[in-house]
């Protein structure tokens, strides 16, 4: 079994909390789309756009994956980039591991209401393959894409 750590090492870890969550089922694509979008945000304003994604209320922003997307309303004034879509499975995903280092952070003393994300990354899982037999004795592959992803907030003042 392969060992794991967080990309970001910090010396003084009194005033941060952490969390991780592995092969999450949903593409690198989406997951990374999402982390950019929350990065920075109050953990509390983060969990309210995830809920809002959920609810189909509000798009991410896809920068880097956004071939042929439409154009969603008010990404431009709130982003500064206009196509998005709602990754709703995704979004789930990432609201649960938000609460998970919610949770280590009240754990560890730190007071919710100032908690800032000031790490997120994704990560590339294992990819599960599977084959769909065809007509006259070919096959088509299936990949099941997963993905690893990890938060860091941090208390200010």
């Amino acid at each position: 079994m392969p060992t794991w750590h967080y990309s970001l090492k910090l010396r003084d870890e009194s005033k941060i909390a952490k969390a991780v969550a592995f092969d999450i089922p949903v593409s690198i694509k989406y997951m990374r789309e999402i982390a950019n979008s929350i990065k920075g945000m109050k953990l509390s304003d983060a969990e309210k756009f995830l809920e809002n994604v959920i609810k189909l209320k509000q798009a991410v922003p896809f920068r880097r994956y956004h071939g042929k997307l439409s154009h969603k309303r008010g990404l431009a004034e709130q982003f500064g980039w206009p196509s998005g879509r709602y990754p709703v499975k995704g979004a789930k995903y990432v609201l649960e591991l938000l609460k998970n280092v919610k949770a280590n952070a009240e754990n560890k003393g730190l007071n919710v209401d100032k908690l800032i994300i000031t790490h997120i990354a994704a990560h590339r899982g294992p990819t599960l393959k599977r084959y769909m037999p065809r007509a006259f004795g070919r096959a088509t592959p299936k990949y099941r894409r997963t993905s690893h992803l990890e938060v860091i907030v941090k208390e200010v003042e």
